[in-house]
């Protein structure tokens, strides 16, 4: 079976290329006929004299290598969880992007530019009670954008909706 197009899958700050939520997603890819990777950043995670999040312009860096050479091959689909949603949209801005998904994406984040991504289909989504990110901010990110958007009774690190994040981002690969 020839392939749909190929998933970029970049954890959240602290997690690593194994944590569940990227794990359902690469799953639910697979299932679907897409191609997956998920990026291990926690060497740039730990990296704390650059900034209390690591090195986030080294992050975005090796997303957007992986991210052009996948692009060459074929329609690609980024998707990221927290910081690896912030560095999935940023990257989106640079190279062709057939959609996005973004699980608790942060809308501002300290000294970084605030949240922007590609005019693509984006798919997000986020928890009422994250206590890291006001839903109202995604909401109000979202609309302009006319993006799907979840919201759920979960905290930031989405952990009761893992199943949802995955039937989500498989609603998002088959409509691409």
């Amino acid at each position: 079976m020839s392939m749909r197009g190929h998933c970029i899958l970049s954890h959240g700050f602290e997690s690593g290329p194994d944590a569940t939520k990227v794990t359902a997603l690469a799953e639910a890819a697979e299932r679907l006929g897409w191609s997956h990777e998920r990026p291990d950043y926690t060497d740039l995670d730990a990296r704390r004299e650059v900034s209390e999040l690591g090195d986030v312009p080294a992050r975005v860096q090796r997303l957007l290598a992986l991210a052009q050479a996948a692009a060459a091959r074929g329609p690609l689909v980024l998707a990221g969880s927290s910081l690896g949603a912030w560095i999935s949209a940023r990257v989106s801005l640079q190279v062709p992007v057939a959609g996005l998904f973004l699980m608790a994406p942060p809308v501002r984040m300290g000294e970084a530019p605030p949240l922007e991504a590609a005019r693509v289909p984006v798919s997000i989504i986020h928890g009422w009670h994250d206590e890291l990110i006001p839903a109202s901010e995604v909401i109000a990110w979202a609309q302009p954008r006319s993006a799907r958007l979840l919201l759920v009774d979960d905290s930031h690190r989405l952990a009761a909706h893992v199943a949802d994040s995955a039937e989500s981002f498989a609603r998002l690969l088959a409509a691409l």
